[in-house]
């Protein structure tokens, strides 16, 4: 089943014996064990790469702002280039989360004494304040005065601060939550009453102004500090970090989403469901739950690929067009499927319908463990959609980004979702081996199986409390039939009054020993792009299958991520899509031959013929799960025989001028995209990004810059691109110091967007060691830019 009708099944009530269900409470993660699984192999290698991560290293930035002396020096990465401090408070979720899946005392050890060195640091600082943002106390002592400037990643010249400090607000919270660790949670509260004083004296519009930049679940983590302490100042707290540009559009159902930065989105969004739930206004909690729901659907249903991510480059594209899912290589970002994951459970939790739970299968089989290298335990960060393309990894000395700190989490809470209870229900959502301890019932169960290289699962009930009378609710998948879900009770079948996207209800009087068989039969098909264009996934069952591929055979590639800025992209040569394996079929029937292959489970070949070029009739379909240190296919274009020919003369026509400035191209920044201007050294004054319709722009009303690399000095043109829109700003463009142009933007450009290039002085990058300031600035009563592209070309194009 596509991920458009698992989203279009939340329309529906979920189908039982018993019918509707209602909402539903997961599990605390101490009650759940994992079972020899994918997933319990995942939590090991997690824990070895947790344990191989060095504290004090990641305290320092913490102790160095509170004016202590750090025990060893900061990691370097994001870790010393101005989110110093992000990556522990990630640590400090990942081993309460540890802490709780598996009781490890050696985890728990850390936790105390990461809590112990953070307090020491908090105390130090002396007004609840706690992070390592660098210079951050006279950023946040401006704040305060209300001078304040902030874009989409910057406040006060600061990268994006307050989603910095959202982590060591989480990490508190989980450490209380997950580990019970007492001293967490004054330090959070702490940390929150200096958040209400910081804001105190801001106008709703300068706080408004201030949550353009990207301020991760800040209004989350408040609303769980009000339901923690009962006090209404936190959750007005957390109504006012709550983002209305993004908020109201959703609570009138309208997507509004193209071109955001997705990832700063959807942490907000799981802020509306928390405030939603918590609000004593029914109109305004129901408005933030319907906000809510509506993005999550909309996500789903129109933004999302068969792994279940999503993003280009970081943003939301139009919903109408997946051209850049195959052509970009910085394909679905890893930390949003984590966040996506983390509203999916709110979500359930509060309706429990059976589509949110085969979203998060799918998202987590697919996108989730898949981003984790079985061997070292390294994380990635962008999953390449595009064929013939790679993933790194990152080694725990050395990346530090974002994807690392929610991966470090998302292997350590695989048992959080497996099952809910609601009154006198059991719900089991996943088919993951476990046991669960539902210690107010008194019931013990260990889910057992081979899924999903089996399709089936086992339960027994090995303690069924003091009357043994409750529902046990099991998730009928999407992906299998109707009629044909078999469950047997003791060896005995029990009919199912349910349909694929709900839950089978079997109510009874239990006793232990008592074992429920679950028969979950799969099928291989094909799931579409989600734009319908002409690009289809092979799954089988949940599981999106891919094939290894070797364009380029004689190639070494790296798949470990280094520790510089742009580290985490998989930047090797990018294949042609002319030379891509493709499906050729007159019809798309072809799915039903895939033959699996004996003895390799959930490995399938494709019937003779059908995949044209690459590896042709050898090629394996594995799942893509199991899939690393390779190049490889998830969508595969399809063509008639008669049109292969020209489909592959189309193809190669519509990249050729792309890939030819690519590789010209030395380095390149999309200018008010975040990360690309962070990893570029962003500077400003005056500076602010914005959309022109699907492109984002960056301008400043002094100066704005960026730092570029020339490793081989063998630059000779920047390419700028502008909009017509902006005729008649004059600014220069100073490279090094030097100015190397004066530029008027014309009234009269023949398109709405072009390009100009700019020669560079041959002895200016002799000069430059490999690094090239390039600064925009603006003429007296003028702008700098709108910039819309960047890049540093090899050879001069077409001149100034």
């Amino acid at each position: 089943m596509t991920l458009k009708r698992m989203a279009a099944l939340l329309l529906l009530q979920a189908t039982t014996l018993l019918g509707a269900a209602h909402a539903a409470e997961l599990f605390p993660l101490r009650d759940v064990r994992l079972g020899p699984s994918p997933f319990l192999d995942a939590q090991a290698t997690d824990l070895n790469y947790l344990m191989s991560m060095d504290p004090d290293r990641l305290l320092a930035p913490f102790l160095r702002e509170a004016g202590l002396q750090p025990r060893q020096p900061s990691y370097g990465n994001w870790e010393s280039s101005g989110l110093d401090g992000h990556m522990g408070g990630h640590y400090l979720s990942a081993l309460a989360l540890m802490t709780a899946s598996t009781g490890d005392p050696e985890v728990k050890k850390r936790l105390d004494y990461f809590v112990a060195e953070l307090k020491r640091a908090q105390q130090a600082n002396g007004d609840g304040y706690l992070g390592g943002i660098p210079g951050g106390r006279a950023a946040w002592r401006d704040v305060a005065a209300g001078k304040l400037h902030a874009d989409n990643f910057s406040v006060n010249g600061k990268w994006v601060p307050w989603y910095n400090l959202h982590k060591i607000y989480a990490g508190l919270r989980d450490a209380w939550r997950y580990a019970g660790n007492g001293d967490a949670k004054i330090m959070l509260i702490a940390l929150s009453d200096w958040a209400l004083r910081l804001t105190g004296h801001l106008s709703d519009e300068q706080m408004q102004q201030m949550l353009k930049s990207e301020h991760g679940g800040m209004n989350e983590v408040l609303a769980d500090v009000y339901e923690m302490t009962g006090q209404q100042k936190y959750l007005d707290l957390a109504l006012k970090f709550s983002h209305r540009a993004i908020l109201q559009p959703l609570e009138k159902g309208e997507d509004k989403l193209t071109g955001l930065h997705a990832n700063t989105q959807i942490p907000k969004v799981i802020g509306f469901q928390r405030i939603g739930e918590l609000s004593k206004d029914p109109a305004q909690g129901r408005d933030m739950r319907q906000a809510a729901a509506f993005f999550w659907q909309t996500v789903v249903e129109h933004r999302t690929v068969a792994i279940g991510g999503n993003s280009v480059k970081e943003h939301f594209h139009d919903v109408k067009d997946f051209g850049p899912m195959v052509d970009e290589v910085e394909g679905p970002e890893t930390c949003n499927t984590y966040n996506m994951l983390k509203l999916t459970e709110l979500l359930f939790a509060a309706s429990d319908k059976a589509a949110y739970a085969d979203y998060y299968e799918r998202a987590l089989y697919n996108h989730i463990l898949a981003s984790q290298h079985p061997g070292s335990g390294g994380f990635v960060y962008f999953t390449p959609m595009r064929p013939n393309h790679y993933r790194v990894y990152s080694q725990p000395d050395q990346g530090m980004w974002c994807c690392v700190g929610s991966g470090i989490e998302s292997h350590a809470k695989y048992g959080e979702f497996i099952y809910a209870h609601e009154r006198d229900a059991l719900f089991v959502n996943l088919f993951i081996p476990s046991t669960l301890d539902w210690r107010a019932r008194g019931v013990k169960l260990t889910q057992s199986n081979n899924f999903p290289d089996q399709a089936g699962t086992r339960i027994v009930l090995d303690a069924v409390g003091q009357d043994g009378r409750f529902a046990l609710r099991i998730r009928y998948p999407a992906w299998v039939a109707p009629g044909k879900l078999s469950v047997r009770v003791n060896g005995k079948p029990v009919k199912v009054d349910a349909a694929p996207g709900s839950y089978a209800s079997i109510e009874r009087t239990w006793k232990k020993g008592d074992r429920i068989d679950l028969e979950l039969p799969m099928t291989t098909r094909l799931e579409r792009m989600p734009d319908r264009s002409n690009y289809y996934a092979v799954l089988h069952g949940p599981v999106v299958l891919a094939a290894k591929t070797n364009p380029f055979p004689s190639e070494h590639l790296n798949f470990l991520a280094d520790d510089s800025r742009m580290g985490h992209i998989a930047s090797g040569q990018v294949c042609p899509l002319e030379a891509a394996p493709t499906f050729v079929a007159d019809s798309t029937d072809f799915v039903r031959r895939f033959k699996p292959v004996k003895g390799k489970p959930l490995t399938f070949t494709a019937p003779p013929g059908l995949v044209q070029g690459g590896s042709g009739a050898s090629t394996e379909f594995i799942p893509f799960f199991r899939l690393h240190d390779a190049r490889y296919m998830v969508y595969w274009q399809q063509s008639t025989p008669g049109d292969y020919a020209r489909m592959k003369l189309d193809n190669a026509a519509r990249e050729q001028e792309r890939l030819a400035l690519d590789a010209l191209t030395i380095d390149q920044v999309g200018p008010g995209e975040q990360q690309p201007e962070s990893d570029h050294g962003f500077k400003g004054e005056g500076a602010d990004a914005g959309l022109n319709g699907k492109r984002h722009w960056r301008h400043a009303t002094a100066w704005f810059s960026y730092e570029l690399k020339d490793p081989q000095a063998e630059a000779r043109a920047l390419r700028l691109t502008f909009a017509r829109a902006d005729g008649g700003r004059r600014f220069d463009v100073v490279v090094n110091g030097q100015r190397v142009a004066e530029l008027v933007l014309p009234t009269d450009a023949a398109q709405e967007f072009y390009t100009r290039d700019i020669a560079l002085p041959a002895d200016l990058v002799r000069a430059a060691r490999g690094k090239l300031e390039v600064k925009f600035v603006a003429r007296e009563g003028s702008i700098a830019g709108g910039l819309y592209g960047l890049r540093l070309l090899r050879g001069e194009g077409q001149g100034v």
